[in-house]
């Protein structure tokens, strides 16, 4: 089967791969923090192959590590990964394919592979993007997650290395060129907003979907068209 990188530039290539290099570091993070905390390695690196979602991950391992139930840490995961819907409807066109296809496809929606496919127009240069940018991140997030696996049983506290805040700077370097645009700038601006003022009074992941309402800030209005009149002679 021919690799979907060959068919890529250099240049994207490399921003591909300083991607998975970033999220192997955000696996090792969630690797050890898991270890650390006292979940099982294999539990661990099978949650990052089967789940597949760094966020999910860090809320369902924090309900657990903080006493929760198995299930309130689904739930918390799911709640989570709401905001994956309005992205499936985005790579639509890309997953209109056989069945077996579109359930594999569909376990690569995340935000890295959606920020990266919008920027392509042609149906098969965004399908060759999104194999690219999936299977990368499938194997370098796994790979962090069994490396951290093994660094967590000799590191005594994981989180004082912040290793987890380098998800959210890698999204923001995903979302920084679209910021050109005025009516994306408007709905970063107001999403943000509403996320932050919702932050202190509502459970965590629920903040994240508010922030979609400002997609409406991005709706743009239309001009009142000059005023013609026919036929009249402009008075001096």
């Amino acid at each position: 089967m021919r690799s979907p990188w060959r068919g890529l530039e250099r240049s994207l290539r490399r921003d591909i791969a300083f991607l998975c290099l970033a999220d192997v570091v955000v696996g090792i993070s969630f690797g050890a923090i898991a270890v650390a905390g006292g979940l099982s390695p294999w539990i661990a690196v099978v949650l990052s192959l089967l789940v597949f979602a760094a966020g999910s991950q860090f809320a369902a391992l924090a309900v657990v590590l903080s006493g929760g139930s198995a299930l309130a840490a689904v739930i918390t995961g799911l709640v989570l990964n709401l905001r994956c819907l309005p992205f499936g409807l985005a790579v639509a066109d890309i997953l209109a394919v056989s069945w077996p296809k579109r359930l594999l496809g569909s376990h690569l929606i995340i935000d890295e592979t959606v920020a990266f496919v919008m920027n392509e127009d042609d149906l098969a240069r965004r399908r060759l993007v999104y194999a690219a940018v999936g299977s990368g991140l499938v194997i370098s997030w796994t790979l962090g997650t069994a490396i951290g696996v093994f660094a967590g049983q000799a590191i005594a506290d994981p989180n004082a290395l912040g290793l987890d805040a380098a998800a959210p700077m890698v999204l923001l370097a995903l979302v920084l060129p679209v910021l050109r645009d005025n009516r994306a700038l408007r709905a970063v601006l107001a999403g943000a907003v509403i996320a932050l003022a919702t932050t202190p009074v509502l459970p965590a992941g629920l903040p994240v979907l508010l922030g979609l309402f400002g997609l409406l800030a991005a709706k743009t209005v239309t001009p009142r068209p000059t005023e013609q009149v026919v036929g009249k002679v402009p008075q001096p």
